[in-house]
């Protein structure tokens, strides 16, 4: 996503209770840019993925963007930018979710680099979250509350 530059942040200058942290948005920048992956979806899945990204709260806003992918097409995505935000660093258990996805998917080296300098809030407390995450990743079950 060419001209855009992640960013963290608080909705309103509340920390996200899942989170404990700020969490990502992009936001316009001439010169820089987002990588990503891009996902195809049934559009009738729209409304459950605008709840998930906390439209029906006003959040988030969805946006339309061009993304230029590595094999040169431009594809028109459905993106999402936090609305009334105030700067602020996240947790290192979010930074984490962000670098692994990163990992995972291939995304640039020189990007994930990027991605691995951001500077947390060190927060160190419970992420639920995040262990049913890791849970996940290894394959375990978690009984959810």
């Amino acid at each position: 996503l060419q001209d855009f530059k992640l960013e963290f942040g608080h909705h309103q200058g509340r920390t996200s209770s899942v989170w404990h942290g700020g969490t990502a948005t992009i936001a316009q920048s001439p010169g820089d840019e987002v990588w990503g992956i891009v996902w195809k979806m049934n559009t009738c899945n729209l409304s459950s993925l605008d709840k998930q990204e906390g439209v029906e709260d006003g959040i988030y806003v969805p946006i339309e963007v061009n993304v230029h992918t590595q094999a040169g097409k431009v594809l028109t995505c459905r993106s999402y930018q936090m609305k009334d935000y105030v700067p602020g660093p996240p947790s290192p258990q979010y930074k984490k979710v962000i670098c692994m996805g990163a990992k995972q998917n291939g995304l640039p080296t020189g990007y994930q680099e990027k991605l691995e300098a951001i500077e947390t809030n060190n927060y160190a407390g419970p992420v639920p979250i995040m262990e049913e995450i890791e849970a996940s990743i290894k394959g375990e079950k978690i009984n959810s509350a």
